[in-house]
């Protein structure tokens, strides 16, 4: 159970994953080392890419971020290019994940989250996390009776959103 999540009508769910399991300063020195690690410098346009990744609450396509960016420092010459750069070097090294939209391209989120899993919305792209408790035991369940060692796991699942539905 997640302490932190906001409960629905059925008390196994758990749908607000906003808390952060990371403190911006131990992920900001994590990702300079993973820079040094890499060849790479620490500059402002990359921890601002980071920085604004730590603060939203969505789940943002690389053009998203960079708008945002561009709205909130509108003299710092990030570049797209950057941005796509950075998500790539962040998502390898597990500081963000990713859903993939296919043909869509990916949106992306912290991984300084607790566990969870998506539901995605086919017709708005909306996404909404979820842990269900029953769920999760089940999946441990399976892959050990199966004789598997589950070291991770993501379920997505894709359909029509409560709001898309009502407009059909």
């Amino acid at each position: 159970m997640y302490l932190m999540g906001q409960r629905d009508n059925m008390s196994n769910i758990t749908t607000d994953f906003n808390y952060k399991t990371v403190e911006y300063n131990q992920l900001l020195n994590d990702f300079k080392a993973l820079l040094k690690k890499n060849n790479l410098k620490f500059t402002i346009q990359r921890e601002v890419i980071l920085e604004t990744l730590y603060n939203s609450d969505e789940h943002l396509t690389p053009e998203s971020l960079h708008n945002l960016i561009q709205a909130k420092f509108p003299n710092l010459n990030t570049g797209i290019a950057t941005v796509y750069r950075t998500l790539s070097l962040l998502e390898e090294s597990e500081i963000v994940t990713s859903l993939s939209f296919g043909a869509q391209g990916k949106k992306y989120e912290l991984g300084a989250k607790h566990h969870h899993d998506h539901l995605i919305c086919t017709s708005c792209g909306s996404i909404t996390e979820f842990v269900d408790e029953q769920i999760e035991d089940r999946q441990k369940k399976i892959a050990d009776a199966l004789g598997f060692k589950m070291q991770d796991h993501s379920m997505q699942i894709y359909g029509i959103c409560k709001n898309c539905q009502i407009k059909e």
